[in-house]
């Protein structure tokens, strides 16, 4: 990757366009994890990442805990949320809490609502490139070889749904039940597990 360098910034660039411009509760997201009018559950996002689902969520009005195992990620995701609580995201920002830790292990204590599990994809047959963002992610997370035992946790805990962001194309990891539903867009799909 040579001197390139992973950063992450939710009150600029993409992210601020979807934030105003991205359709609110009408996109595929928030329609998986039940956001609907009145509605503002508690959702885990148990593979934070790059936070942006999570910033996402809490910026439609739901509590989200954030769960990142990576402590370089953790230290990112710190960081982006400190700038964007001193600017005008902080009401956002104050329905998000970050933890740092392995979300198999802290889900049983949280009595989440909802939980989101977003692990790394499997890598692309084809020859396009994921992006630059995306590859440096890889690296610093590694791969998730415990998501299907993650997703098992998940079923166990969450009160109302478990939401896998998953490849549209891609079929369900191997060794997980038939999911309730299915919400699919362009390129993503989110498996849905009602309680």
């Amino acid at each position: 990757m040579g001197n390139a360098r992973l950063s992450i910034d939710f009150t600029t660039g993409a992210m601020a366009h979807r934030l105003r411009f991205g359709g609110g509760r009408g996109q595929d997201l928030p329609k998986a994890v039940g956001l609907k009018k009145g509605a503002c559950p508690h959702v885990v996002d148990a593979t934070a990442g790059l936070g942006r689902d999570g910033f996402l969520l809490a910026s439609l009005g739901a509590r989200v805990t954030l769960i990142e195992r990576s402590e370089q990620m953790h230290n990112l995701l710190a960081a982006a949320l400190e700038k964007a609580r001193a600017g005008e995201m902080a009401q956002i920002v104050a329905r998000i809490e970050l933890l740092h830790g392995d979300a198999k292990d802290l889900l049983p204590g949280l009595a989440p609502e909802v939980v989101l599990v977003d692990p790394m994809h499997p890598p692309r047959r084809n020859s396009a490139l994921v992006k630059q963002e995306m590859r440096l992610l890889r690296e610093i997370v590694g791969e998730d070889p415990d998501a299907v035992a993650l997703i098992g946790v998940a079923l166990d805990v969450a009160q109302k749904r478990v939401v896998l962001k998953w490849p549209r194309k891609v079929d369900l990891p191997a060794g997980l039940p038939a999911p309730s539903h299915q919400i699919s867009g362009k390129s993503t799909r989110y498996d849905v597990w009602m309680r």
